[in-house]
């Protein structure tokens, strides 16, 4: 009539996983259920992750003559007791293994005088039920506060409470054991009972049974009483059957009630496998298919009070039919723990929990359950408790200081917002508003000497491409796109070839023009303006060449550099080809140094006619960068490899505006009367 026990072992298991506790003591009564009991449970737990801290067996009746085998116990008990890790005990037996326990913490609180902590966490199976008798009826069950209980259901019986209320010894005067019981629980004796009468008065026989305590005596109908009521009617309903069915062979009539001679147990069973009915409750009793009554077990949280009563608290179900994932519904809120816990959820645990930012690590010759906590490795986190090793994070975020979480990256790249952006930005807009006043006022001047020397064509082609040079860094500031990837670097080298071209170019031409004034000079038939354009045209056409086989190819493309940086993501440019990024750079070197080469040679020329000292000065400043800025590029990243090119390409670009048109500049704007033919010939 009660329901299957296995489902019990399961209802166990899940409660101990939904509050985490995994180091937990097994007591079992010392029977041969409870050493089944033990094997079955250690079984299970160890299956699913969790560990028994120590398995006992303890009798049920305590025998203090057998005083080795007692105190051997006891001490084990007390071994256990003080474990302040070991906080969750389940315990199986029937309700004498409560009084035996009793028994022993009142014994290890008077032998040991000390502050022993006696809170533990007591998970108890469906056969307990709180009861003290004897002389133990004066303990207090404070130890067994905040227990946790399964208990077979039970409903109110209509009538069960008066029908107890009713009982007195006066009307049941040849019922011995109402006596016996009427004497204990009062502290009293009927006369000619054989008790001393020193200490105790004389029972009155109208003692009332609601002011006992609880585990003395209960007015409500417990689980078992419940079950053993539905199968009292269980036999009735099934003999009422089988006399309403049967043959009216050995029935005979006693007044009004009917007699049955002859009958076996056996004749029975057809209709108790089939019965059904109603009880006095209203619920329905029946069978399953397996010939067991449906139903499963309610969770009780037993409540204890300092005058030895007790509340039972109904915090959750188990029922065995419901979805997987349901079975076990828990009512925390409900839920009241020891006061030694300070109501906080207890731990139940080897060893403290491994909180986010650590792993758990085996203990060598320990039960998994023990392991230490160790912290998660560089670049690796833990986000969640009693984590069983650490993980990465994904490559758009990165640890956190403490290692149990990960941070999104934030996107970084060279904007005019931050300092440093702005300052280049600023640099830029300022030479470019030079270079545009230069070139205005070259072309207010175009008719003077000054300007007209050494091409002018070349010299306002000059001006516009390092114009262009000092804009180009505005591609390199902006938020990398497909675009401006795709310009960047090109035009750079385009723009740059374009400038260095015609320095050499203007170089080139002013050797050509003394060369040409010899007797008998091949070179007179290259004075003049086609050869300047020839140099420009070739030179820029083939860095042109470099530059569309780099697009063809392999161009340029945004990318988010994700490990340069822990805390941000790199927006830059991809060169696609980095070959291809040399080659255009190293053809602009060799444009360089052939410009310095040959300025270099032209520099003792007449001054008044040339600007070859002048462009070696500013080649030699042009390359000096240049050379540096190779080892700069590859020794940087992220944010300081864009500021390098920028500040190369101002720089470079500064130094031939600055060594080729600032000394004309001067002449132009401060000494106009120099800037006649008469004069310059006249200083040369």
């Amino acid at each position: 009539m009660a329901p299957n026990e296995a489902p019990l072992y399961v209802g166990i298991l899940q409660l101990l996983q939904h509050f985490g506790w995994k180091w937990v003591g097994l007591l079992a009564s010392e029977s041969e259920s409870g050493k089944q009991f033990l094997q079955k449970m250690q079984l299970l737990l160890s299956e699913n992750g969790i560990c028994s801290a120590f398995l006992q067996q303890v009798p049920g009746i305590p025998n203090i003559d057998d005083l080795d085998k007692f105190s051997g116990i006891l001490f084990t008990l007390y071994r256990h007791y003080e474990d302040s890790r070991t906080n969750t005990f389940v315990i199986y037996g029937e309700s004498l293994l409560l009084v035996w326990l009793s028994g022993v913490i009142f014994t290890l609180d008077t032998t040991f005088k000390e502050n022993i902590s006696f809170r533990k966490v007591w998970i108890m199976t469906s056969q307990f039920d709180f009861i003290l008798t004897g002389f133990q009826k004066s303990w207090n069950l404070q130890l067994f506060n905040g227990a946790i209980s399964f208990q077979i259901p039970s409903n109110e019986v209509l009538g069960f409470k008066a029908f107890v209320q009713s009982i007195k010894p006066s009307l049941r005067p040849r019922d011995g054991f109402i006596k016996e019981f009427w004497e204990q629980a009062f502290d009293c004796f009927f006369p000619n009972s054989g008790l001393p009468t020193m200490d105790i008065g004389q029972c009155t026989g109208e003692e009332n049974l609601e002011k006992l305590p609880g585990p003395l005596f209960e007015m409500e109908m417990t689980g078992h009483s419940y079950s053993i009521y539905n199968g009292v009617f269980a036999v009735a309903h099934s003999l009422q059957a089988l006399l309403s069915k049967g043959p009216n062979q050995g029935k005979r009539v006693v007044g009004n009630m009917v007699r049955v001679t002859d009958l076996q147990p056996w004749q029975l069973h057809p209709f108790l496998q089939g019965i059904s009915f109603n009880n006095s409750a209203g619920e329905g009793v029946f069978f399953n298919d397996k010939r067991e009554v449906t139903g499963g077990f309610d969770v009780i949280n037993m409540i204890t009070f300092p005058n030895r009563s007790f509340q039972r608290v109904k915090v959750g179900r188990l029922d065995p039919n419901a979805a997987k994932g349901k079975k076990m519904v828990i009512d925390e809120n409900r839920l009241l723990w020891h006061p030694g816990f300070n109501q906080v959820l207890p731990i139940s645990l080897c060893n403290e929990y491994c909180y986010p930012g650590t792993w758990k690590r085996r203990m060598e010759g320990r039960p998994s359950c023990c392991y230490d906590c160790v912290p998660c490795p560089e670049g690796k986190i833990s986000d969640k408790m009693e984590m069983e090793d650490c993980f990465k994070c994904p490559e758009d975020q990165y640890p956190s200081k403490e290692q149990d979480c990960c941070i999104t990256k934030k996107s970084s790249f060279l904007s005019y917002e931050e300092p440093l952006g702005m300052s280049l930005a600023s640099a830029a807009v300022a030479f470019c508003l030079i270079t545009a006043w230069i070139l205005g006022t070259f072309i207010k001047h175009k008719d003077t000497p000054i300007v007209k020397a050494n091409n002018r064509d070349l010299t306002y082609t000059l001006l516009v491409s390092l114009l262009l040079c000092f804009l180009s860094p505005f591609l390199f500031l902006s938020q990398p796109g497909k675009v401006t990837c795709l310009l960047q670097q090109p035009s750079f080298g385009l723009i740059f070839s374009v400038a260095v071209s015609c320095v050499l170019a203007k170089t080139i031409t002013v050797v050509v023009a003394f060369m040409a004034t010899k007797p008998g000079s091949q070179m007179r038939k290259w004075v003049g303006k086609r050869l300047a354009l020839l140099i420009l045209f070739s030179c820029s056409l083939f860095q042109a060449i470099l530059c569309s086989v780099w697009l063809a190819t392999s161009p340029p493309f945004p990318e988010l550099d994700m490990h340069s940086f822990m805390e941000t993501m790199l927006l830059q440019c991809n060169e696609g080809s980095i070959l291809m990024f040399y080659f255009v750079l190293g053809y602009l070197g060799f444009l360089a140094l052939a410009s310095f080469i040959v300025s270099y040679f032209a520099r003792n020329l007449p001054d008044s006619f040339n600007e070859a000292k002048f462009i070696t000065f500013s080649m030699l400043a042009f390359c000096s960068v240049w050379v540096s800025f190779v080892p700069s590029y590859l020794s940087t990243t992220g944010k300081a490899m864009v500021a390098v090119e920028i500040f190369s390409i101002l720089s470079s670009s500064a130094a031939l505006l600055g060594c080729i048109f600032f000394p004309k500049c001067y002449i132009i704007v401060l000494r106009p009367k120099m800037n006649n033919r008469e004069q310059l010939i006249k200083r040369y």
